[in-house]
């Protein structure tokens, strides 16, 4: 057998599904059962009977699977190095330091953050309903971490105040994307649409055709009449697009604003490390009760955002 087949001889012994988020490798992508943004494969392997999950991401999301699931096994296939930067720059003590300066203001974190900086929020909010969830709220002023630049996404959609902590918090491959970037790829591709994650920089965003997720920018893709695109987030987005584009027998130009638009973290994860994970059942995600429960707390108040 091949590695492949080893894989799902495995998953079929043991139950276990493999989730992918959209950023993994393209042979990640392919054997994994479900594919997409972090919270909605969470939500899915929630509605299945699984035993185990194997989630193919960073450490957060391996977090969040563990939060919505806590009675199903929950393996990351890599530990060492898959810790995601932003989710780590809002600490307790960022967090400890605002809340007295605004002790009226609700926390809204972001998906992209630790379990314990989601047991500390009072609601979380993704990329495509951070704009809902703030408008949900009925405070004026509203503490909103880590990403700056969703930030800004955010405060361009509400009257509300909008306070970003920590201060320069984000994606450093977001970061990477210029106006110079953008400009070289227009001139190269000028009938291409510009699609753009609300993690790229406020220059970027008010320049786009469109701002969406990951999972937002899959849709648009597959669902416009437009040929070309320009997509301003991580490279992997493109080699997800190209497979659903393969099901419905469609080719379109993606053009990756920058093809060093890598998270290095996500691409630890390999074909042999999911092998092992199944055999071996590790790495597991292991979280202290009532972190579980109050950052699920902070995880079910949204998705009950309507």
């Amino acid at each position: 057998m091949d590695i492949v087949e080893r894989i799902n001889k495995l998953k079929e012994e043991k139950n276990a599904i493999i989730l992918a988020h959209n950023y993994q490798l393209k042979e990640i992508q392919k054997i994994a059962d479900f594919r997409g943004d972090s919270l909605e494969l969470c939500i899915k392997a929630k509605e299945t009977d699984a035993d185990i999950i194997v989630f193919c991401g960073v450490d957060f999301m391996g977090e969040s699977a563990k939060i919505l699931n806590p009675d199903k096994k929950v393996l990351m296939p890599e530990i060492e190095g898959t810790q995601c930067p932003m989710a780590h720059q809002l600490s307790a003590e960022i967090i400890k330091k605002y809340r007295e300066k605004y002790p009226e203001a609700p926390l809204v974190v972001y998906v992209n953050t630790t379990a314990e900086t989601k047991a500390l929020a009072d609601i979380t909010c993704t990329s495509a309903n951070a704009d809902k969830v703030v408008n949900s709220l009925e405070a004026d002023t509203i503490l909103f971490g880590p990403d700056n630049n969703l930030a800004y996404y955010v405060q361009k959609r509400t009257d509300k105040k909008i306070i970003p902590i920590p201060e320069g918090g984000g994606c450093y491959v977001h970061k990477k994307f210029t106006m110079e970037d953008l400009k070289r790829a227009k001139e190269k591709y000028p009938n291409a649409k510009v699609l753009i994650h609300p993690e790229c920089s406020p220059e970027l965003q008010d320049n786009a055709d469109y701002i969406a997720s990951t999972s937002g920018i899959i849709r648009i893709v597959l669902n416009s009449d437009h040929e070309e695109f320009i997509i301003g987030t991580e490279v992997g987005i493109i080699d997800r697009i190209e497979l659903e584009l393969e099901k419905i027998g469609k080719k379109k130009t993606l053009i990756p604003l920058r093809e060093d638009a890598i998270c290095h973290e996500m691409k630890r994860i390999t074909l042999e490390k999911i092998e092992r994970c199944l055999l071996e059942e590790k790495y597991e995600v292991k979280l202290d009760k009532d972190i579980i429960e109050k950052a699920r707390n902070a995880i079910e108040r949204m998705l009950e955002i309507k």
